[in-house]
């Protein structure tokens, strides 16, 4: 049985639209998008292509998917590490809307999306893998089905865009595995789910 992982672009103020290009995701207007391509740098590149090695399956929101397929089908080398897995192995989308992928190995699913995940996880060898995919990532989190976080935080401040954890979310604990910080200062932190947070208190005992 495999596992889901996320891997998610994030600025410092936790915006996670539209990291690789200008016309990425400009709803609600958001005008800033393409702010990780300047951070790209052979340390970024090597835990990315690290990613890919392990990946069993894709599991891509509609949007992020159309974004893939009009690019990764184009890059034929076999040598490529994202470009081989990307065009080779499983591919699911999750969408009540979308009906006609072209990317071969595509499938689409709808429905009751935890029943569904779930499935394709138990018959997946290596990680059914999630990358972007914002609202599909925040839907499998609020489900927690989410075992593995790869969290990649890029030194700029945006002051708007959508958030991947907004107002709302699943309160979740997470171990941190491991974590690195590439030359041109992206934060790479890898987390597994833990269960619910524990909460403390520092307020000193009364009769100290």
């Amino acid at each position: 049985m495999g596992k889901l992982v996320l891997t998610s672009f994030v600025t410092l103020d936790g915006v996670h639209q539209a990291p690789g290009g200008p016309q990425e995701d400009t709803r609600d207007g958001f005008e800033q998008g393409g702010w990780s391509v300047p951070y790209g740098d052979d340390d970024f590149g090597r835990f990315i292509n690290g990613v890919f090695d392990r990946a069993g399956a894709f599991l891509l929101g509609r949007r992020t998917y159309e974004i893939f397929a009009s690019y990764w089908p184009k890059v034929t080398d076999p040598a490529d590490p994202v470009a081989s897995k990307l065009n080779r192995l499983p591919k699911y989308v999750a969408s009540n809307t979308f009906d006609r992928p072209g990317w071969e190995g595509t499938t689409v699913i709808g429905g009751d999306l935890a029943k569904e995940v779930t499935a394709i996880v138990e018959r997946t060898e290596g990680e059914l893998q999630v990358h972007g995919s914002g609202a599909l990532a925040q839907s499998l989190l609020a489900l927690g089905l989410v075992d593995t976080v790869h969290l990649l935080t890029f030194p700029v401040v945006l002051g708007a865009g959508r958030r991947l954890f907004a107002e709302g979310a699943l309160p979740t604990a997470f171990r941190h595995t491991a974590g690195s910080v590439t030359s041109t200062g992206v934060s790479i932190q890898s987390y597994d789910a833990a269960g619910r947070p524990e909460y403390g208190s520092y307020e000193l005992p009364e009769n100290a």
